[in-house]
């Protein structure tokens, strides 16, 4: 995937020839992308590959560094099930009640690798901000890694059973047992591996941003 550059077409003529040339200024495009892809609830990555867009073209529209080209938009409208138009209109206010999911115990959506085996909880609610998810933590040497995990956002751990040894890109290792917690930035590099004759299982909640 390739980033795609400026384009002479400006924003408000795309959406005049959408139809919605009205009230197009006031509105932050960056912001609306990514109020759109939060509420498909798609991390940056998920949403630029969806669309067919490097992540840093993504990255760059949603925090104004980039004027997209109508080639872009259309792909991005795609990548987000919606219509050009509607990347143009501002969202409706409207406040979010009473959604809940229930998880029970081992019903969570599996997704094997082989460092972790991870349990996505929470999976059928949309426009959620974090994603949430159980860990069984395969991996006993940091060698069994290809390099640091980074990723927006933030992220808390929680440690369920075991014994499991923190690794992070500016820290030293820190060893963490039942109870312990940890919050720190998706972007730092960080790798978890069990310390434990048994593998670990850890609680691990992901912001999406």
């Amino acid at each position: 995937m390739t980033d795609i550059g400026q384009d002479p077409k400006s924003l408000i003529q795309v959406a005049r020839e959408s139809g919605h040339a009205e009230h197009v200024e006031p509105l932050d495009l960056g912001e609306r992308v990514r109020e759109l892809r939060k509420a498909g609830g798609w991390t940056l990555e998920q949403a630029a590959k969806q669309a067919g867009l490097a992540r840093s073209t993504l990255s760059k529209i949603e925090n104004g560094q980039m004027s997209p080209t109508y080639d872009a938009l259309k792909k991005l409208a795609t990548g987000l099930e919606i219509s050009v138009p509607q990347l143009f209109t501002p969202p409706q206010k409207e406040q979010v009640n009473g959604r809940m999911t229930v998880v029970k115990s081992g019903q969570g959506v599996h997704q094997a690798t082989t460092t972790y085996e991870h349990e996505l909880l929470a999976e059928t609610l949309t426009k959620k901000a974090m994603l949430p998810y159980r860990a069984r933590v395969r991996a006993r040497s940091m060698d069994e890694f290809d390099g640091w995990v980074r990723h927006d956002g933030e992220e808390f751990l929680f440690v369920l059973t075991g014994i499991i040894r923190l690794y992070t890109e500016f820290y030293e290792p820190v060893e963490m047992r039942r109870g312990d917690s940890a919050y720190y930035d998706g972007s730092m590099g960080h790798n978890v591996i069990s310390v434990s004759p048994e593998d670990a299982t850890i609680l691990w909640v992901t912001s999406l941003v």
